[in-house]
Formats: C-alpha cells, sequence, structure tokens
C-alpha cells in the first residue's frame, strides 16, 4: 500500500517514518520548503530521540520520501492522512480547523479509485463527516471514506508508543476502510495492540477526554502540592501512596509547574468549547484549564516568596525552557508565563536547555544562554529548575555550589532530594513539601 501523509511536522514525522518502518511505501508533502528540502538531505527539523535514526534508514531504503507537491503525494495512494496543525485560537480557545479544512480541499482534484482518508490531526467531534462533506462537495464522483485515527503519542517517547501502543483508534463506517486500516495497523497488532474500531464521533472525543482526564490528574496533584506545602507533608509521598493503589495508578502525579506541550493546553479548552456549544458544560474539565493558568502565575510569585520577597537585581540560573524533558517544543510551556514574569520584576535571567534554546530565543527574549548549566549557574543568586532533563539530576552539586553567589534552589520538578541538596549547602525550596528558603 502507498501512503500519502499531509503535514510534516511532529506528528506527519513520526508516523511516516514509522509506517515506513513497517513496510509501507509513505510520501510526506508539506508546504514548507526549506524544511522538506532539509528533510531529504535527512535534516530532521525537530528533536525527537531516535527520529533522525528513523528517517535516515527509511529514506535510504527508498521507503520515504518528501515533497511539496500534493499531487505527486496524492497519485495512487490508498491511504491518505491529514497530520496538519489543529491550533488553539486565541479568541475563542476552539480548534482552529482551518488548515485541515484547506488540506482536504486542496486533495480533493487528485483523488483516484478507493481512498480512505484519515485525520491524525487533534479534531473535535464532527470534524470527519465535515471534511467528508467538502470533498464530495467538490468530487461528487469520488469513491472514499473518512475516518479518524487520533495519535496518543508522548513527546519524548513518541517512537516507542507509535510501536508498541497502548491501543490504536480508528473511527469509521466503511468496511472496505477498516480492512485497508487493519493491514496498516498489522504489526502492533502482532505485537499485542488492540487495534479498536468504533464510530468516528467516538473516536474523536475519545482523543480529547483522555488528554483532558491526564491534564486533570496534573491539575490535581499540582493543587495537593499546594496543599501538602501548608501542612507540613510531602506531595511525592502522598502521590506514591495514591498512585498505589490499582484503580489509580501512578502516572500523571508527579507535581510541577503546570503542562503545557502541543496537546494539553489546546485539547482542554477545545473540549471544553465543544461541550459549551451543545449545552452540557464540563465543569471539571474548564476548571483543570483556569487551574493550569493561574499556577504558571503562581510558580513566579514561589520564586519571589522563596527570594525573601524579591528578585530586584537578582540573577537567576534557568534549567531547562521546554515544557517537559527530551523535547525542543516550546509550545505553552511554564517558562513562557513564569520567566517574563521575573524579569517584569527585575530579575536578571541566564538559562540553559540541551535542545530548546534555539526555538526558546525567539520567544524569550532578553536572556543570557549558556552552553552548560554550571556556565549559567556562575555568580548567580538562585537556580531555578523548570524541566527535568536528566543532565540535571546528574549535576554534582557541590560543584553548583561552588560556582553560585547565592546558595537558594527552587526545583519545581523535585528531581533533587533535599538531604543531597541540604549536604552541598543549598537550601531547597521544591514543590508540595516545606521549603528552607534563604528568609526563614
Amino acid at each position: 500500500m502507498k501512503i500519502c501523509m499531509i503535514g510534516a511536522g511532529y506528528v506527519g514525522l513520526v508516523s511516516g517514518a514509522c509506517f515506513a518502518d513497517f513496510g509501507f511505501e509513505v510520501i510526506c508533502i508539506d508546504r514548507d520548503i526549506d524544511r522538506i528540502e532539509k528533510l531529504n538531505k535527512e535534516q530532521v527539523p525537530i528533536y525527537e530521540p531516535g527520529l533522525d535514526e528513523l528517517i535516515g534508514k527509511n529514506t535510504r531504503a527508498g521507503r520515504l520520501s518528501f515533497t511539496t507537491e500534493l499531487a505527486k503525494a496524492a497519485q495512487g495512494a490508498d491511504l491518505i492522512f491529514l497530520a496538519v496543525g489543529t491550533p488553539m485560537r486565541r479568541n475563542d480557545g476552539y480548534a482552529d480547523l482551518s488548515y485541515i479544512y484547506e488540506a482536504a480541499r486542496d486533495l480533493a482534484p487528485f483523488l483516484e479509485d478507493f481512498t480512505v482518508i484519515t485525520t491524525k490531526s487533534t479534531v473535535p467531534v464532527g470534524t470527519s463527516r465535515e471534511i467528508e462533506r467538502q470533498i464530495r462537495t467538490i468530487r461528487p464522483d469520488a469513491d472514499i471514506a473518512v475516518c479518524s485515527n487520533p495519535e496518543f503519542l508522548r513527546e519524548g517517547s513518541a517512537i516507542e508508543d507509535f510501536m508498541k501502543p497502548d491501543r490504536v483508534l480508528i473511527g469509521h463506517d466503511d468496511e472496505r476502510a477498516r480492512e485497508k486500516l487493519e493491514k496498516l495497523y498489522a504489526t502492533v497488532a502482532d505485537r499485542g495492540a488492540p487495534v479498536m474500531f468504533v464510530s468516528r464521533e467516538s473516536a474523536e472525543l475519545a482523543k480529547y477526554a483522555a488528554n483532558s482526564f491526564l491534564a486533570t490528574r496534573i491539575a490535581f496533584i499540582n493543587e495537593i502540592a499546594d496543599l501538602c506545602e501548608r501542612v507540613g507533608a510531602d506531595v511525592q509521598d502522598v502521590a506514591k501512596a495514591i498512585g498505589s493503589d490499582s484503580r489509580i495508578g501512578p502516572k500523571f502525579l508527579q507535581a510541577g509547574p503546570g503542562y503545557g506541550g502541543s496537546c494539553f493546553p489546546k485539547d482542554v479548552s477545545a473540549l471544553a468549547r465543544t461541550a459549551r456549544e451543545v449545552r452540557v458544560p464540563l465543569t471539571i474539565v474548564e476548571q483543570v484549564w483556569k487551574s493550569n493558568n493561574d499556577r504558571k502565575i503562581a510558580m513566579a510569585c514561589k520564586v519571589e516568596e522563596a527570594a525573601g520577597g524579591s528578585v530586584r537585581g537578582k540573577k537567576i540560573a534557568v534549567f531547562g525552557v521546554t515544557f517537559k524533558a527530551e523535547t525542543d517544543d516550546m509550545r505553552d510551556a511554564p517558562s513562557l508565563v513564569i520567566l517574563p514574569l521575573l524579569q517584569d520584576k527585575g530579575a536578571v535571567i541566564a538559562a540553559h536547555d540541551p535542545e530548546g534554546e534555539e526555538n526558546a530565543r525567539k520567544l524569550l527574549p532578553g536572556i543570557e544562554w549558556h552552553a552548560s548549566p554550571l556556565a549559567a549557574a556562575k555568580d548567580a543568586d538562585i537556580v531555578l529548575v523548570l524541566t527535568e532533563w536528566n543532565q540535571y539530576r546528574q549535576l554534582d552539586l557541590d560543584e553548583l555550589r561552588a560556582v553560585m553567589k547565592g546558595d537558594l534552589l527552587v526545583d519545581l520538578r523535585n528531581i533533587y532530594e533535599p538531604r543531597q541538596v541540604k549536604g552541598a549547602g543549598l537550601k531547597l525550596c521544591g514543590i508540595g513539601r516545606v521549603c528552607e528558603t534563604q528568609h526563614n
């Protein structure tokens, strides 16, 4: 089977490379000429562990190629995936579907024989049916089936998630499409992953519901962390205790500065908006959205309080700016709220991130960038941990203390043990535990 992947962004590249590794012919199309030229030279424009090797392997094997020509990509394709962006509209919080509808309309003239068109992008309920309506308006003769196949990939472990998924979810109402998609996912089915066939509406809603539920867990444990600080408990002990319950489980119970990334913020917002439109308000989901936004602001205040009530004139060394480790993604990262607020309060920011500096420079002006965490921490009054990169866990804290001017470590990811920090002569302010700060 030939697969056409419209969109060579994060979802399109990971999905296309993995499908090619399954043995299928895959051609990815994108309007970004520079991006396609780089990909044809095996230069991967995003950071995802293992993706450059996977793309290189399948490109050299002739199974994976890249183009800007839609006619070339769509010609003879059995399966066409729509993997274009559906960002959050800033005016109302709803998903911006203009790109995916435009891609569907552009595709219509090139359809041949029976073609399965499948949304990989995260889209609100009813989008697949609207895509079908728009294509049939342009090509009433087209023999198509429009399906929904949402991705459940975690940035930083996307290839493993694709190759060994918890489940594959497919929304359809055409048996011919089901046969093609069963063949496509036979490899993961053979590895024991359930391939679930449901209605299109169920598949579209399930993606939003899954991400909103995970976001709810994060918001919940973050609020529990605040309570722990007030009553003298340790949120990590609490999280371990409740996560040991088989009905709950331990995942997404790590307290921190708030969630970010390409999925949770926009999906929570879009789900809440969809529910309001059909007059079924999801008050829990709406509160999760508010709680997470408030938390990022509160984290800047936490740093200020830990510093004795003011950060004016103080140098803060920031370890990590991406929304999570193992990615260069800055979308809705907590750093985009926290660091400008600290700058507004008079702090001088010096930062290090193993992969995020290039993207962050455009979004965080006025920051000094350094090639190593110790270089960023030189003469710093405060070290602020925002992203849980492993190399920060492995730092020698005695060396860190030696290069700092001050002695305050604000760890918003709880990657350091209090005893270890204290032994290095540093004062620790973490998340969800009593802080030993400079003004105490």
